[in-house]
């Protein structure tokens, strides 16, 4: 891995954003993987540290005034979100190659502090395909189905804001292509 650049991967939701970063997790040690805080419940398979760090609104909220997120948002007018700094600043001070897997507004204030980040757009193949995707977790009543349905019509929007897309047919080819981007000194951005 080339040393240091913090890389940060957005998409809409559903879109395979947790799956990729899995991927990588488990294949790519090389990659340090940021654990966000968040005040949603966990899912039935998340486990706490590891794929978040699942915190009550009280401690959420002392973490933003405190200064320690590099990045937080509402997502989906729910639960909030977060990066811890401290852990990124510690990873790129160490030499290593941070991810951050993020939402659309946390990856503008990202772009906003370390505009020398990578900033890479997961897209689906498809509308359909994304429908397809979040009705087959089952994790959202009907109303929060809406409600993520409608912020990923924003987010797709957003995708001209990023340095790269990867298309997200394949979750190991989507991650794979992921990682090459990390492993280059300059990636081929803007494309």
């Amino acid at each position: 891995m080339s040393s240091g650049r913090l890389t940060v991967l957005a998409g809409p939701t559903a879109v395979g954003k947790g799956s990729v970063a899995a991927y990588i997790r488990e294949h790519v040690p090389t990659v340090w993987l940021s654990v966000s805080v968040t005040t949603r419940a966990p899912r039935p398979d998340e486990v706490n540290g590891v794929h978040y760090h699942f915190v009550d609104d009280g401690a959420f909220e002392s973490m933003r005034a405190a200064g320690e997120l590099l990045e937080w948002a509402v997502v989906h007018g729910a639960a909030k979100y977060g990066t811890p700094k401290g852990p990124v600043l510690e990873a790129l001070a160490r030499g290593r190659s941070p991810l951050l897997e993020i939402d659309l507004d946390g990856a503008r204030q990202v772009r906003a502090s370390m505009p020398e980040a990578l900033f890479v757009f997961l897209e689906p193949p498809n509308w359909e395909e994304l429908v397809r995707r979040l009705v087959g977790r089952g994790t959202e009543t009907a109303a929060e189905r809406e409600r993520r349905l409608e912020t990923a019509r924003v987010e797709l929007a957003a995708a001209q804001e990023f340095d790269v897309r990867i298309v997200n047919d394949d979750v190991e080819r989507a991650a794979r292509e992921l990682v090459s981007l990390m492993d280059s000194p300059e990636p081929d951005v803007r494309r």
